[in-house]
């Protein structure tokens, strides 16, 4: 084979030389071909594109809930204020499987907001008493809102929340903290309200195991923060709150929200100064209502002991003292009874003590040692010239009642009476209880007639009534039968002799008789007499005094007839 190749070389060579050949072009060869230029370049361009990938992107975090529903690797984004900053990479349960851990890549941009008091939690739908939220993942899928946080020290590892704040970050106002030391209770978004406007809300929930107190995170927006001082007191207003008390019946409620959920109000008490405002966290006390808040301010009072022989049920802690209508005190305690002699209670009859307070604060005098020196010695003075206690029923529906003091200048006491260490206040029944004992005294006084006597003393007069009656009766008869016949025998003799009078007086008057002149004459004098007396009577009666003063007329003025005019 290769000697026909070598035959067939020699053969072209032969035929080149006895022919005319162009010689060629022959030009070096390169040593990179362009078709490198296509890899590198993509080499490059995939560079660039994990260059500008690190250079965006913020660091990676890790957020801990307590559950993972609606969060999806790879989809679930993180968001602040609808931006999306990340997005989740991994889910993965946590050491102990009680909560899961969330890893998400954060965007650069994002780096400052990676601090370490930083919230995140997961918005999804929410129906409450205080709104609807996060109706807009019903279409684009639940996501993990930041809240970023005032510190600036990074932070990668976090622990997520249940709920949403109430109130965002870096919103305008004043966060305080209330406590509260009554039975009831507030939640997340409860109202905070000032005159029927909804000015704040309850943010978190503290309950403190060692002082058996409740603490609240509130939160109030500006502008109202600058309403908050400090003489500002918080009470409640939650619901619909009707009162029987015995001041009578009053409903109270904040507005329409609190009527549904729990909320406060607040405010400056009347007659208080509106104090320094308030530019930090401050504490206040939660009180049940207005009027509870309002006594916490009279701080000093005079203590009585009076001595209850009536009931007292109705009488409750707090119950007014009034002093002719008006309010200057307080029921303290309404059974002072010492446990330390229990024999007092085997007695037929004890009176149950009931320590009330009078506050000078409340009648114009300060509210300090001195005002209770100064009360102290007016109301002693007063005791002693009569001043007593009563009690009263200020409801007639809830049987309510309340201490009433009024003065009785005709019962003065020598002597102020102790019991204990408290000075005693003479008391008087009330009304009702007077007349409970004088109808008790007037049953009593019934009881002790002799009323058996006094019916079988009635039996028998009755009896002698009956019979005397019946004598009466038989006697009648007798008398009627007695007239009867007495009437037959001489009622036609009577009636003879009377028919024969009347007979002779007609006969002397009849004409012709002597008896008829003599009164015809008689009656014929009469009338010359008293025309005889015409003239004078006529004279007395135009001039009454005519017999003592003389006019000189004596002419008889006759009357003439009138005649009317003819025209």
């Amino acid at each position: 084979m290769t000697k026909k190749l070598n035959n067939k070389e020699s053969d072209i060579n032969n035929s080149k030389t006895n022919e005319s050949v162009d010689e060629a072009d022959v030009r070096p060869m390169k040593s990179i071909s362009s078709i490198w230029f296509v890899p590198l370049i993509a080499v490059l361009i995939g560079l660039w594109m994990v260059y500008y990938q690190w250079s965006n992107e913020g660091p990676l975090i890790t957020i801990e809930f307590s559950t993972a529903e609606g969060l999806v690797a790879g989809k679930t984004k993180i968001k602040s204020r609808n931006v999306d900053i990340g997005e989740v990479r991994s889910i993965v349960l946590n050491e102990k499987s009680d909560g899961v851990l969330v890893t998400a890549q954060m965007t650069k941009s994002a780096e400052k907001l990676i601090v370490e008091d930083s919230k995140f939690w997961v918005v999804s739908p929410q129906i409450t008493l205080t709104g609807i939220s996060g109706l807009s993942t019903l279409v684009s899928g639940e996501y993990i809102e930041i809240a970023p946080g005032k510190s600036v020290k990074q932070r990668t590892d976090f622990i997520g929340l249940n709920d949403p704040p109430v109130t965002p970050e870096n919103t305008p106002g004043l966060h305080i903290t209330l406590n509260s030391k009554d039975q009831f209770a507030y939640s997340k978004g409860d109202p905070i309200i000032y005159k029927g406007l909804t000015v704040g809300q309850f943010e978190d929930i503290h309950f403190n195991f060692y002082e058996r107190v409740v603490y609240y995170n509130a939160f109030i927006k500006a502008p109202y923060h600058e309403l908050v001082t400090s003489n500002t007191k918080f009470w409640d207003v939650s619901g619909l709150r009707i009162d029987l008390n015995a001041d009578g019946l009053s409903i109270n409620t904040g507005n329409v929200q609190s009527m549904i959920t729990n909320g406060v109000t607040f405010g400056i008490l009347s007659g208080l100064e509106m104090g320094n405002k308030i530019s930090e966290r401050s504490y206040f006390d939660i009180y049940p209502n207005y009027e509870s808040a309002d006594d916490e301010r009279y701080k000093e009072s005079v203590k009585f002991i009076i001595l209850i022989s009536d009931t007292i049920r109705g009488l409750k802690v707090g119950a007014p003292v009034e002093y002719r209508g008006v309010l200057i005190g307080k029921v303290i305690s309404t059974n002072m009874l010492p446990s330390t002699a229990p024999d007092e209670m085997l007695k037929d009859e004890i009176a149950i003590p009931v320590l009330i307070g009078l506050q000078p604060g409340r009648v114009g005098l300060p509210d300090n040692q001195d005002g209770v020196e100064r009360m102290t010695l007016q109301n002693r003075h007063w005791v002693k010239g009569g001043l007593k206690a009563m009690l009263r029923s200020g409801n007639l529906l809830t049987g309510s009642l309340f201490v009433d003091l009024q003065h009785y200048n005709d019962q003065p006491v020598d002597k102020i009476e102790t019991y204990g260490n408290y000075p005693v206040m003479p008391t008087i029944t009330n009304e009702f209880s007077q007349i409970t004992e004088k109808a008790g005294e007037f049953v009593d006084s019934l009881n002790k007639l002799p009323l058996d006597n006094l019916s079988n003393n009635a039996n028998q007069l009755f009896s002698e009534f009956t019979q005397t009656a019946k004598e009466l009766q038989s006697i009648s008869k007798s008398l009627d039968k007695l007239l009867v016949s007495a009437n037959n025998e001489k009622l036609s003799e009577q009636l003879s002799k009377a028919l024969q009078g009347i007979s002779t007086l007609t006969n002397d008057f009849s004409s012709g008789s002597k008896g008829h002149k003599e009164l015809r004459k008689t009656l014929k004098a009469l009338t010359d007499t008293m025309q005889e007396l015409s003239p004078l009577l006529n004279q007395l009666n135009r001039q009454p005094n005519g017999l003592i003063f003389n006019s000189g007329q004596t002419d008889i003025i006759e009357p003439k007839k009138h005649t009317g005019d003819k025209n």
